[in-house]
């Protein structure tokens, strides 16, 4: 919006927008933690086990388990995949309005003023996704390994950072 219509951004992004989007953020965070919270009350561990990792992931946790987590893994990959693809397919629409707007513009410093803005966001979205993906997609192969515990970092220190 602030890059395809200036003009129209107070009116666009208005507060009432704002605070909607947050509660939503909130609410669908809440209910994803609180699911997955009841279900963990479900499994149960055999012994104590370090986690080798930077903070205590859920698809850690569930490697320890000694029960049946068959539906626990279901609803992590489902969930997480929604959670994961709405947002970025909404990103992937504004990054291809944003491109085929930017290539309308006549200035050549315009565009370079446009692109460099929309180049970091874009890496760190990038940078973001990646890692995320990678530390759930493969949380089964490895339960301790060393990249997943830098992919966790990444995504959960250096992203916000940046």
């Amino acid at each position: 919006v602030a890059i395809c219509h200036p003009l129209y951004y107070r009116v666009i992004v208005n507060p009432r927008l704002c605070g909607l989007l947050v509660l939503v953020s909130w609410f669908l965070s809440l209910s994803y933690s609180l699911i997955q919270s009841l279900l963990m009350l479900q499994v149960s561990f055999c012994t104590s086990w370090v986690i080798q990792h930077f903070y205590c992931e859920l698809a850690q946790v569930l490697t320890l388990t000694c029960s049946d987590t068959h539906v626990n893994y279901i609803l992590l990959y489902v969930v997480t995949g929604l959670l994961d693809f709405v947002p970025f397919s909404g990103i992937l629409f504004s990054y291809t309005q944003i491109v085929s707007y930017i290539l309308r513009i006549s200035s050549t410093d315009g565009k370079h003023k446009a692109f460099s803005t929309c180049g970091s966001h874009l890496f760190v979205v990038s940078l973001f996704y990646g890692t995320g993906l990678g530390v759930y997609l493969s949380s089964n192969a490895s339960s301790s390994s060393w990249w997943g515990m830098v992919a966790s970092v990444m995504y959960t220190v250096v992203t916000p950072m940046l």
